[in-house]
């Protein structure tokens, strides 16, 4: 991270006719999406929700990371849930791209990763979907929200568990234990 933000203060540099020797603007230029990440990343770590935890593979690269989250609260209560966000170059006019890397029963997110979370749709007939206005803290929380009060179980998108939920409740918490003991630890 420290990397990019000096990036950025090279490029202001160039910028103001401080051109270092030998230099290519070119290769000094940090993108919307960067300066925009930049000033996002800080806000999310300073209002991260304590049940989660953001890590960068590359502290370059603050287009990708990931998001643990430890539910201490409900059905998945005791799990450790990865997700793997990686923000396109068009953000923040379009949404991050975000994957469940941990297997899970959960309505609103397929064994396979993928999320329903309206606020990560590009269009959304009911207007909640995805807004230029949004930040990366927004996703978090709503990620987070997921395994508390955005459980929804109305709009699946695993009908399955949904299902589940609705036949025996019971069964289901045991369903999702036995997923959070065998993939969640």
């Amino acid at each position: 991270m420290l990397t990019l933000a000096s990036k950025l203060k090279r490029e202001e540099g160039v910028r103001a006719g401080r051109t270092p020797a030998g230099s290519n603007d070119a290769a000094h230029r940090v993108s919307i999406r960067d300066r925009l990440l930049i000033k996002e990343v800080a806000e999310l770590e300073a209002n991260l929700p304590s049940t989660c935890k953001v890590t960068f593979p590359d502290e370059n690269k603050l287009c990708h990371f990931q998001l643990a989250i430890s539910p201490d609260e409900g059905y998945y209560l005791g799990g450790k849930f990865q997700f793997e966000i990686e923000v396109p170059e068009a953000y923040n006019m379009v949404p991050p791209k975000v994957k469940c890397l941990t297997r899970i029963w959960h309505p609103n997110i397929a064994e396979t990763g993928e999320i329903c979370l309206s606020l990560l749709r590009e269009h959304s007939i009911d207007g909640t979907g995805w807004a230029p206005t949004r930040t990366l803290k927004d996703v978090v929380w709503g990620l987070n929200s997921l395994f508390t009060d955005l459980l929804n179980f109305d709009d699946p998108l695993n009908i399955d568990a949904a299902e589940h939920h609705l036949r025996d409740k019971e069964d289901f918490r045991n369903k999702v234990q036995d997923f959070i003991k065998n993939y969640a630890r």
